[in-house]
């Protein structure tokens, strides 16, 4: 007997709401994701920007991230799968990480400056505005499903948040006091959040670490 099949008609019933809106949320965010990659990456190749195409390549790790709930929520009982999904979440963190840290020590060692980039500002801008709204409808579905990948999945895109704050300082310094030494600053603060959010995503701690109080973890799976 299946744990879905053990619950009472109702709690089936609100269940695979939730499961389904899992679903449609992470199809939301690989959709903006994919835009906003595209977009920053881009912007950051003309610009010459660091933090602008690491922050592209937080896109994409969230795209994969996205996709990796839907992959999990394909399943007939996709918390079988939650372990795998955060293992995997993790690996998209580290090699995010990586990339990031190589190339702001790389600009910051030859000198190298960005130009100034309008479009980045307003991708940075447009992200701090759409992403808190979409990261706490994920945390949120995470949290009642007791996924601990859901959660993460969650996180990842407030870690967007965090990264379009940090992004948008970096752009604004450059833009307009000449620091170009603050574009790869702002590259090893990406890079450095990403490396924490891996450790935790590897661990499946993500919804501990994301609920406070009222929530356990146990075999990579969270109880709230």
């Amino acid at each position: 007997m299946t744990s879905l099949e053990l619950l009472t008609p109702g709690a089936a019933a609100r269940r695979r709401t939730l499961q389904r809106r899992a679903r449609l949320l992470a199809l939301a965010s690989v959709v903006y994701n994919v835009v906003e990659a595209v977009v920053a990456v881009a912007a950051g190749l003309v610009a010459g920007s660091v933090a602008l195409v690491g922050f592209g390549l937080d896109s994409v790790v969230e795209v994969s991230s996205g996709l990796i709930v839907l992959w999990q929520f394909s399943h007939r009982l996709p918390e079988e799968r939650e372990r795998q999904a955060l293992r995997m979440m993790a690996i998209a963190f580290f090699a995010l990480a990586t990339l990031v840290s190589v190339e702001s020590v790389r600009a910051l060692v030859s000198g190298r400056e960005a130009e100034t980039s309008l479009v980045g500002i307003g991708i940075a801008v447009a992200s701090l505005v759409i992403m808190p709204v979409l990261s706490w409808a994920q945390r949120r579905t995470g949290r009642a499903l007791g996924s601990n990948a859901v959660v993460a999945d969650g996180t990842q895109t407030l870690l967007c948040t965090y990264l379009s704050a940090v992004l948008l300082v970096g752009l604004l310094l450059n833009a307009t006091l000449g620091w170009s030494w603050a574009d790869p600053l702002a590259g090893l603060v990406i890079a450095g959040i990403a490396l924490r959010e891996g450790i935790l995503a590897w661990q499946g701690k993500g919804c501990c670490a994301s609920s406070g109080g009222g929530c356990g973890c146990s075999g990579g799976t969270c109880s709230c």
